[in-house]
Order: structure tokens, then C-alpha cells, then sequence
């Protein structure tokens, strides 16, 4: 198996590049945006002929949720079109295509984990844009998996867990929303998941994360506690927070048909939060 990795500069693509570093593919190829564009139909076809893979991994986005309410455009062109573009090289080029989305193409009223049968219904222009791209996948290549995850974290990225630290490093007050739940999902963790997704024939969406449950705030109190530091922790309200995108208040993804599809769930979220820190030299062990 021949696998191209869309966006392998990136958390996610860093990672299912140094997971794949040991699997039993013919090879393993990396591109950014220096090789494809995934936003310019030609490019994004020429690049994926070239290379003549047996799958593709997209993970290229615009992730910056807040900052996709005001370049609406650009959100909808990276995240809606390009997939769509992909999927129409991937269908040229006879190669399947894994494509990753996002728990927040739900509106998070649903109180319970969400399967991938619950209808979408996102808040913000950056869910709205992603489902877009889902969308785009499905209309134009039978074979391909779309991959939901959620509040990913890891090496490589601008991520919650970085910025909690780094925050608490400065000395500086943390306010951390506690009205926002879901499944913080390790890079790595996903990175493995996607590679055992490719190893088997299934076509259509999946969900993949983390297993368990936390808030921001709950989320953050773990972090300083695993890491060894004290801070100054506030807990308050989305209305608070006042951030421009609107997000899901419960976005839980259940993973139940990923767990059939390759065997077993992702850990916990905790593992994957003390792997990551351990990663980074951070992790001093929970008291």
C-alpha cells in the first residue's frame, strides 16, 4: 500500500506519518501545502496522480475555530471544497480516501454520546464548513472513511493543553469554560486508530476518540495537576468566555463502531493526556 498524507506538516499529520513509520506499506509519502493545494482542483489532482497512491489521509483544515467566523471564505474553501477536490483526484486515480472531520458538526443538545447516524446540525462557521467538506467526500468517491474526532492535542500544533501550560508557566489567571464537554483525543492516539481503519475495507464515517468525558475546566484542573503546576484556575460560563464561534455544550462522539471496526477504543483520555505530556518532558505524575 502506497499512503499520501495531505497536510503532513500538522499535529495530525506529523503523527500518522511516525505511526505509519513502521507499518508494512510500500511507502509513505508526506505533502503540504509547498506540493498541493487541496483548494485548487488542478493542483490537488495533479498532486495525487503524480504520487498514484493506494489511500490518502486529508488532514489538512483550517482549525482555527474562532477565526473561521470572520474568514468565512477561506473556511469554507480549505475545509468544504478541498476535501471535495481530493475526493474527485482520489476517484481518478483509483485510491481510497480518509478524510477527518469533527465532533463539532454536531449542535451538542443531544446529551448523549453522538453515533454517526445522528443528524448534523453545526453552530459555527468552522462545523458548518467541515460538514461541507464531509458532504463533498461522500457525493463525489464511494470509497472513503470519514473520520470524526475531537479536541485533539499533541506535538506539532496549537493546542489546549500547550496553552494551559504555557499560561500557567507566566503566572498568569486561567479562565476555562465548565459548560463545554467532550473527549480530549491524543494525536498519536487518532494517528493509530486512522492506521487501523486503513487496514480494513470499510467505507463510510466513523468516529474516533479518546474514550470518557470532561469539560475545558475539568480538562485544565488534570493538566496542572499532571504537570506539577499551580495556578490560578477560574471556572466560568460560555457566555462569559463570550468567544466568536458558538460551540456544541455536549459534542461526546461514541465510538462503539470503531471499537467493532478494528478491534478496540482508544484509551481513555487521561493515557492519552499523560503520553502526550510525557512526550514533551512535562508529565510529573498525578498525586
Amino acid at each position: 500500500m502506497r499512503v499520501l498524507v495531505v497536510g503532513h506538516k500538522g499535529m495530525l499529520g506529523r503523527a500518522v506519518i511516525d505511526e505509519s513509520a513502521n507499518a508494512d506499506y510500500e511507502e509513505i509519502i508526506g505533502v503540504d501545502l509547498e506540493e498541493i493545494d487541496i483548494t485548487d482542483p488542478d493542483r490537488a489532482m495533479s498532486a495525487v496522480t503524480y504520487v498514484e497512491p493506494t489511500a490518502v489521509v486529508n488532514c489538512a483544515a483550517y482549525t482555527d475555530v474562532d477565526g473561521c467566523e470572520t474568514e468565512t471564505e477561506l473556511a469554507f474553501l480549505v475545509n468544504g471544497e478541498g476535501p471535495g477536490n481530493l475526493a474527485v483526484a482520489c476517484r481518478e486515480a483509483g485510491a481510497r480516501l480518509v478524510h477527518v472531520s469533527t465532533d463539532f458538526v454536531f449542535d451538542g443538545g443531544k446529551g448523549e454520546p453522538y453515533v454517526e447516524e445522528d443528524e448534523p446540525n453545526p453552530r459555527s462557521v468552522y462545523g458548518s464548513s467541515k460538514l461541507e467538506g464531509e458532504r463533498n467526500v461522500s457525493a463525489n468517491l464511494e470509497d472513503h472513511v470519514i473520520v470524526r474526532t475531537s479536541w485533539l492535542f499533541g506535538r506539532g500544533g496549537n493546542n489546549f493543553v500547550d496553552k494551559i501550560l504555557a499560561r500557567a508557566e507566566a503566572g498568569e489567571k486561567l479562565r476555562v469554560v465548565e459548560d463545554q464537554v467532550g473527549s480530549p483525543t491524543y494525536a498519536r492516539h487518532l494517528a493509530r486508530a486512522i492506521k487501523q481503519i486503513l487496514d480494513t475495507d470499510y467505507r463510510g464515517t466513523v468516529h474516533a476518540a479518546n474514550t470518557g468525558a470532561v469539560s475545558w475546566y475539568g480538562f485544565a484542573e488534570e493538566i496542572l495537576a499532571a504537570a506539577g503546576y499551580e495556578a490560578d484556575l477560574e471556572m466560568i460560563t460560555s457566555a462569559e468566555l463570550a468567544a466568536p464561534a458558538r460551540r456544541p455544550a455536549y459534542s461526546v462522539l461514541n465510538t462503539d463502531k470503531l471499537e467493532i471496526l478494528v478491534g478496540e477504543a482508544l484509551p481513555p483520555w487521561q493515557v492519552g493526556l499523560e503520553y502526550y505530556l510525557r512526550e514533551i518532558g512535562e508529565y510529573k505524575g498525578l498525586k
